[in-house]
């Protein structure tokens, strides 16, 4: 997919991977809808960035956990940029908890914001993809959604839902034209991981990640622009994680 003049929706597009998307995008020629709950500095500052490379940026406010919210994301992209050519599904957080520790609402909530968005998103933008005749759909993974850890189970089980989602939409859209994939960061410097103490920080970089340093925004930015255009990639989940996964412990 030839970026210039397409116009790419990224929910969670104001902080982090998303605002680094966004601006990624953008710098490839399309104009970005950027999805966040609050319309703050962070989207404003991201919304900067995007229309200093000459593009247009749209800064929705919503919860992607209300279908409401999601549908309507997708709408008002349409109304007021022309099109959603790509989607990608940044929203979301860790999600604390095992078993019998974490509650019903938050298991619930955990779905409502990282799967049955996407479902919303999906309905919402496939349509116009279609008749269009192309279109892109990144979902954003984790690795802690490929491989079991002791800890943070329903973020686990939440991503560990993507890749079959991306999979399974992506065979029954690929006649369409549209491609459906996922890519699964390991740790990367976002406020995703502040709460980490330094000696947990160092832990991860001494024994964990064989290359001894985390990743970036900008560096799984990169990895989600190259799966939006390439024409040849579908139903596959791509692992950016310093080679985290990659060992036998």
């Amino acid at each position: 997919m030839n970026l210039l003049d397409k116009v790419a929706l990224i929910t969670g597009g104001s902080k982090g991977i998303g605002a680094a998307t966004a601006i990624e995008l953008a710098r490839r020629g399309a104009d970005v809808a950027i999805v966040g709950r609050h319309d703050d500095d962070a989207a404003g500052e991201t919304k900067s960035q995007v229309e200093a490379l000459g593009r247009r940026c749209l800064v929705v406010v919503g919860d992607m956990g209300k279908p409401a919210d999601a549908t309507g994301a997708v709408q008002r992209t349409i109304e007021q940029l022309g099109s959603v050519d790509a989607l990608v599904h940044c929203a979301g957080g860790a999600v604390a908890g095992g078993l019998l520790t974490v509650d019903p609402e938050t298991w619930h909530a955990a779905f409502d914001v990282h799967v049955h968005a996407l479902y919303y998103l999906c309905r919402a933008a496939i349509p116009a993809m279609k008749q269009r005749g192309e279109g892109a759909i990144v979902m954003i993974s984790s690795v802690a959604g490929l491989l079991g850890v002791p800890f943070n189970l329903p973020y686990q089980v939440v991503k560990g839902a993507l890749p079959q989602f991306a999979r399974a939409l992506a065979r029954e859209v690929a006649d369409d034209n549209i491609r459906v994939n996922c890519v699964a960061p390991g740790i990367i410097r976002t406020r995703f991981h502040e709460a980490m103490t330094p000696q947990q920080k160092q832990h991860n970089l001494d024994h964990r990640v064989p290359l001894h340093r985390e990743g970036t925004p900008e560096q799984v930015a990169s990895l989600i622009a190259e799966v939006v255009t390439n024409d040849y990639l579908t139903g596959e989940t791509f692992t950016i994680d310093g080679g985290l996964t990659m060992r036998i412990a």
